[in-house]
């Protein structure tokens, strides 16, 4: 009889852990996610087999396994009280995540906007700070990133970062934003050089470049509302 492989002897591609890495969690089944909780099973079974056996006692139901007491998932050879803790942990977020609203994403449609959501940030700044702030095709946020300290010359902000997370990102709107800790938000040569090579980048990757905001306390500079873009 041939010897029982463990999960870190499958192919990477059958790998709980990096299935999901690869793939993300929807390629995953039940019973393997619920396996790289546990990370191991017992000397007869993997992780994945011993969740497929306790969700098959289960009816397949997620809601069922949750209503399993400590005791009742110890009684599965693998499972110890720190690995049913952490089984009925995750039912109890899951839970809870359902009974929340999704988080409201801020819509960014507009310089005042984007000001707005980005003052706060900038107000007691002493240096320049540059921001990438990164939107859906309806304006709504998915990521502010700060990608410049003390400075932005266009040799200081590296457009091949901003590219890189945006397309991480799936973005296909964008806004560069930077403060001018002075409070005078007439841009510089540096800054519309680097306006002007982001919008180049942004142009040849068909990613919408919506604006250049340069933050003051209490003002700010709009390139898209200048007609400079």
């Amino acid at each position: 009889m041939s010897e029982k492989l463990t999960i870190a002897q499958w192919s990477s591609d059958d790998q709980p852990r990096e299935k999901l890495r690869d793939l993300g969690p929807d390629a995953l089944s039940n019973a393997e996610l619920l396996a790289i909780l546990i990370g191991s099973g017992s000397t007869k079974e993997t992780a994945v087999e011993l969740m497929k056996r306790l969700l098959g006692d289960c009816n397949n139901n997620l809601n069922t396994l949750g209503k399993k007491t400590i005791r009742e998932l110890c009684g599965y050879n693998g499972i110890g009280e720190a690995k049913a803790i952490t089984l009925l942990a995750a039912c109890e977020l899951g839970k809870r995540r359902q009974r929340e609203k999704a988080e409201e994403r801020p819509d960014l449609g507009s310089p005042t906007a984007i000001y707005n959501y980005m003052h706060p940030r900038m107000q007691d700044l002493d240096v320049e700070e540059a921001w990438v702030i990164l939107m859906n095709q309806r304006y709504r946020l998915i990521r502010a990133l700060r990608i410049s300290h003390g400075g932005i010359s266009e040799t200081a902000v590296d457009v091949r970062i901003i590219m890189k997370e945006a397309l991480l990102c799936n973005a296909t709107v964008m806004a560069l934003v930077h403060n001018h800790p002075s409070g005078q938000a007439h841009p510089s040569r540096d800054d519309d050089r680097l306006t002007q090579r982001v919008k180049q980048a942004c142009d040849t990757m068909r990613i919408y470049m919506l604006d250049h905001i340069i933050v003051c306390d209490g003002a700010y500079y709009s390139y898209n509302e200048q007609g400079r873009l």
